[in-house]
């Protein structure tokens, strides 16, 4: 199979899934059939599915990161303020790291708005279905939805690095609030722990809560550094902490913080 006859494969799989969808015309153009394809994985339910799906969904996810380019971690300039910390612009799908952050909702089984520009919607496409189906399954055992502040983690399946951490940030719907801070320094310190403790030595962190979330920029960005600058004093475990942004001005605000 060519790299679209897997594309268009798999949006005929996930077509068939459902009646209402069977009979979609498929269009010809490569970026609508993109386009298409991660909005079919984004809505879909977590359910089983084939191995032989899987296995050409996988081929194809992982030539598509390939082909964006994926960036080493190891090589990323770093802050005088501390070596162990970097700041990096770019696709986080794309990070060979051993662990990227995702900033999940509370039901924390990915964003189900088709093509939605948020990181949750962006890491499950380029991960893959069985993302889903791995916080489905850990959700399913807790019972209940994830707290603010807390973590959870999975496999990374079709993205360069290893793991995902999930983290709920705190929604900001008025006055910013102490407990608003609290609970962000706390999504930082539970993903740095979880990380220590399964032996990572690498982690990236997207934003937490300062788009759909709506929490102020400035401020969560002296947070995160804070928190972990903080850990890293009495943590010997990680070795690189990577800020990743993905808009100019998170990447003005935290070059102001990390390398004055």
């Amino acid at each position: 199979m060519t790299h679209e006859e897997k594309r268009i494969y798999l949006i005929k799989e996930l077509l068939s899934e459902e009646s209402q969808y069977r009979y979609m015309e498929i269009p010809d153009d490569e970026e609508e059939q993109k386009k298409l394809l991660r909005g079919l994985m984004n809505i879909r339910a977590p359910r089983s599915i084939g191995s032989g799906f899987l296995k050409i969904q996988d081929e194809y996810l992982m030539e598509e990161v390939r082909k964006k380019g994926i960036t080493d971690s190891d090589m990323l300039p770093v802050s005088p303020v501390d070596n162990r910390l970097a700041l990096w612009r770019g696709d986080i799908t794309t990070l060979r790291i051993d662990a990227i952050v995702n900033a999940a909702n509370s039901a924390l089984r990915g964003c189900f708005v088709p093509c939605h520009s948020c990181v949750d919607n962006i890491i499950h496409s380029m991960s893959g279905i069985q993302l889903r189906l791995a916080c489905d399954e850990i959700m399913t055992e807790q019972g209940y939805d994830e707290p603010t502040g807390k973590a959870k983690i999975t496999p990374a399946f079709n993205l360069p690095c290893s793991y995902v951490l999930h983290t709920v940030g705190p929604i900001v719907s008025g006055v910013l609030t102490e407990n608003h801070c609290r609970q962000l320094s706390d999504c930082y310190s539970s993903c740095l722990r979880l990380a220590s403790d399964k032996g990572l030595r690498s982690i990236a962190f997207c934003c937490i809560s300062t788009g759909e979330f709506h929490f102020p920029q400035k401020k969560a960005a002296d947070i995160a550094v804070k928190t972990v600058t903080d850990f890293l004093h009495s943590d010997t475990q990680i070795e690189r902490v990577v800020f990743n942004v993905f808009k100019e001005e998170d990447y003005r605000i935290y070059k102001e913080i990390l390398y004055v």
